[in-house]
């Protein structure tokens, strides 16, 4: 099959998908006889995006494969082409979810005692209707709080390929700064003593509330308790130098291609430590 001919398959296929396509998904376009070998399916791939340069989309790799999309630059113009606007989001459920990237796996108890709040269970349902974090095993304490780590679906929604394209924490001088390069709009101000919940829902759900506030309605969680007391649920703290138990079978997410497949990593100590 002549390079030009692949080329037009594979830019009509992922112009038709609406999706990323692995090289896997791009080898069943073909019959086994004429089936490209992947060094060819790369280099057709390769030459897509030379081709793509200075127009108004380009071709992307992320976390499941390659996809056609416009070009981030291009977006003032294009996004009023939609009546509504862009979601926005609280600045709790940013927060909660860049803890998760950054420090995974981690508890919801690691998460409230970092942020000195009590996280909603209403931005954890968020996070993972969303499909951007999922549970992944359980840590080896008493109450065997869950683990959370993120998912594929959030580094394609996010444009990137793997959690090492994530900016250093010494690149993102606040979480305003991080909103707005991500193009998810300005995070609403939060009440005294509470934080915003994600506004998506419309369901009353409890919001974050400071650690000396009252009891969580629906989590029963006393945030006043001291750490040690906090010994079941998914808030449960653990003690230094336990360990985790082994995460669930379906913990990596398989890759489609055949490539090594995602798992999620915890970050060290040295890139995970907040700027002084």
């Amino acid at each position: 099959m002549e390079s030009q001919q692949l080329q037009a398959i594979i830019e009509g296929a992922l112009m038709a998908a609406g999706e990323p396509l692995s090289l896997k998904r791009l080898e069943v376009l073909f019959e086994e006889d004429q089936a490209p070998s992947r060094d060819e399916l790369r280099q057709a791939l390769e030459a897509i995006s030379l081709a793509c340069t200075d127009r108004g989309f380009e071709l992307k790799e992320v976390a499941s494969g390659w996809r056609l999309q416009v070009r981030e630059d291009l977006a003032p113009w294009v996004n009023r082409l939609w009546d509504e606007k862009p979601q926005k989001y609280s600045r709790a459920l940013l927060e909660t979810l860049a803890l998760i990237a950054y420090r995974q796996p981690i508890t919801r108890g690691d998460i409230e005692e970092i942020r000195g709040v009590a996280v909603s269970s209403h931005i954890i349902k968020t996070l993972t209707e969303r499909e951007w974090v999922k549970v992944v095993g359980q840590r080896d304490v008493p109450g065997r709080p869950s683990l959370y780590a993120t998912t594929r679906q959030f580094l394609d929604y996010f444009n990137i390929k793997s959690l090492d394209e994530l900016p250093t924490l010494s690149e993102i001088r606040d979480l305003d700064e991080l909103n707005a390069s991500l193009d998810l709009g300005e995070a609403a101000p939060a009440p005294d003593g509470a934080e915003q919940a994600e506004p998506e829902s419309t369901d009353s759900a409890p919001e974050d509330v400071a650690l000396e506030s009252t009891q969580s309605e629906e989590e029963g969680l006393e945030p006043t308790r001291e750490r040690d007391e906090l010994a079941g649920g998914d808030s449960a703290d653990e003690p230094e130098g336990k360990s985790y138990a082994e995460p669930d079978d379906d913990a990596a997410v398989p890759a489609e291609d055949g490539d090594t497949p995602y798992q999620p990593k915890a970050f060290s100590a040295e890139q995970t430590e907040p700027d002084a």
